[in-house]
C-alpha cells in the first residue's frame, strides 16, 4: 500500500531497488563470464538466474513502498493511466537512473574494475530493436495483467518473464531505459555501446505504450481498490 509511505520513502525505494538490480545484472555478468571459461551460454544463464532472483526479491520487498517500478517505462505508463502524477513520475525516473548508475559503480568496485567505464559492446540492428520492443511489450502486458488479475503474483510473473525474455529475444531483454543507460557505462558482459542505447530506449518506450493500449482494452475496468493500491 504505497500511499501510506512518504514521497521521500518511495523515491528512496526506487533508487535503492534500481541500484541493487543493476549491481546484480552487472555483477553476475562479470562473475558468469569469468567462471564460464569462454562459454557464453553458461555466462548468460548465470546472468539470467541472478537477475530473475533479484527481481523477485526486490519487487516483493519494495512493492508495498513504491510499487517497485525500477523502470522509467513502467513509471510513464503509470502516469499516463493516472496511477501516479507526472511530477512523481519524473522524480521516480530520476531516482531510478541515479540508483542504476550507483549499482553499476558498486558492481565495478566489487570486482576491482574501474568505476568509470564506457561500453564497447555493440548491440545494433533492426532485430535488436524489434527484440527490445517485444521484450518491453511483454513486460508491460505481464505487469498489467497480474496487477489486475493476480496481484499476489506480480513479483513471480515479472521475474519469470524477464528470465524467459533473456533467452527468447535477440537483445537479451533490457526492457528498461534506466537499465539501458546504466549498462552503457559498463564495458562488461552486460554492457551496451552508448551509441546503441538511444534506439534501444526508444524501442522500449514504444513497446510499453503499445502494450498499455492493448491491455487497456483487453482487461476489465479497474476497481477503486485496485487503483488505490497501485499508487
Amino acid at each position: 500500500m504505497a500511499e501510506t509511505f512518504s514521497a521521500r520513502q518511495r523515491l528512496a525505494a526506487e533508487a535503492l531497488g534500481s541500484a541493487l538490480l543493476l549491481a546484480a545484472v552487472i555483477g553476475s555478468g562479470i562473475m558468469g563470464e569469468r567462471l564460464a571459461g569462454g562459454n557464453v551460454a553458461i555466462a548468460l544463464l548465470a546472468n539470467t538466474l541472478v537477475t530473475g532472483a533479484m527481481l523477485f526479491v526486490l519487487i516483493t520487498s519494495f512493492g508495498p513502498i513504491s510499487g517497485a517500478h525500477f523502470n522509467p517505462a513502467v513509471s510513464v505508463v503509470a502516469a499516463i493511466q493516472r496511477n501516479i502524477t507526472w511530477t512523481m513520475c519524473a522524480a521516480y525516473v530520476a531516482a531510478q537512473v541515479a540508483g542504476a548508475l550507483i549499482g553499476v559503480a558498486a558492481a565495478h568496485l566489487m570486482f576491482e574494475l574501474p568505476v568509470a567505464q564506457v561500453s564497447l559492446r555493440e548491440r545494433s540492428g533492426a532485430a535488436q530493436l524489434f527484440s527490445e520492443f517485444v521484450a518491453t511489450f511483454g513486460l508491460i502486458a505481464a505487469i498489467a495483467a497480474t496487477v489486475r488479475l493476480a496481484p499476489s503474483q506480480v513479483a513471480a510473473a515479472v521475474a519469470s518473464y524477464i528470465m524467459a525474455a533473456y533467452w527468447f529475444t535477440a537483445s537479451t531483454s533490457f526492457a528498461n531505459p534506466a537499465v539501458t543507460l546504466a549498462r552503457s557505462l559498463s564495458d562488461t558482459f552486460a554492457g551496451i555501446r552508448p551509441t546503441d542505447a538511444p534506439a534501444f530506449i526508444a524501442a522500449q518506450f514504444v513497446g510499453a505504450l503499445v502494450a498499455m493500449l492493448i491491455m487497456s482494452r483487453l482487461l476489465p475496468p479497474r476497481t477503486k481498490t485496485q487503483a488505490d493500491t497501485s499508487r
